[in-house]
This record gives structure tokens, sequence and C-alpha cells, in this order.
């Protein structure tokens, strides 16, 4: 058996007050799932030069205070893709502007802990939230 291609690919979590940025995927991987915007890396960036272009293409917002949160192994095959992705999550810091969907997002909003609990969310987008937000922010059910 033939090792898979490991593509590293970034995330960024953008916190506005008791707000987290999300954009509707568009197209595969998630397509019709919420998450945070985000791609592969280009070769040459690093991986927060990578998040905020990445922010920037899909947004046309900018952020500061970008820091890695999290890593998490996607596994490419569930979605008939010949990759696996490493994907760092940031956490960043909103600097202006109003949240415009474009390249492969399809909305993009900003949105409370309580509104994501009942929204399609791909993988770890709650609980990187709630790690941002605090618990305190959590909809009681």
């Amino acid at each position: 058996m033939q090792s898979r291609k490991i593509v590293p690919a970034v995330s960024v979590a953008v916190v506005r007050g008791k707000t987290v940025l999300l954009v509707k995927r568009a197209r595969a991987p998630s397509k019709g799932l919420y998450a945070y915007p985000g791609g592969k890396v280009e070769p040459g960036e690093t991986l927060p030069q990578a998040a905020a272009r990445e922010l920037r293409e899909e947004t046309g917002l900018e952020a500061t205070d970008y820091r890695p949160l999290r890593d998490i192994h996607i596994d490419g095959s569930g979605e008939n893709h010949a990759v696996d992705y490493l994907l760092t999550v940031f956490g960043a810091a909103y600097a202006g502007g109003e949240p415009v969907a474009s390249d492969d997002a399809e909305t993009a909003a900003f949105y409370t802990l309580a509104e994501m609990a009942g929204m399609p969310l791909a993988g770890d987008v709650f609980s990187v939230a709630e790690q941002l937000l605090g618990p305190e922010q959590r909809a009681t059910r």
C-alpha cells in the first residue's frame, strides 16, 4: 500500500466581539457546510501568510494576531481526493471590513455560538469557536 501525499492547508477563525467568522463552502471538501475560511498553502508561503491570503481571497477581510490553535489531519479519501491534508487552524482578531463571500465561499458572516449550535458545521468548527469565545457563550439546550 502506498502512502498518501500530505498537503499543508490552513484555516482561520476570526473573532469579532462574541462572534466568529464562518463561510459556507461552495465546493468540496465540505461543500454546503459552514467552516472557517482556508485552503492549501502555496509554495514559499508560511502558514500565517497562507491564512491571511485565504482570508482575503474568500472574504475580503483583514485580521491581526494570527496564532496557531490546532493541527487536524483530514483524510481526503472519503471525498475521493488522492491526498490527505494537514490543516493548521489559526485564531485571529478582526481588523476591519465587512465579509464578502468570494473565491470558493458561498456566504461569509459572523455567528455566535448559539447560532452555530443549529448550523451544519464542518469537523472541529464548533470546538474551535468554543475555545476562542469561551464556553460561557454556549447556547443552553
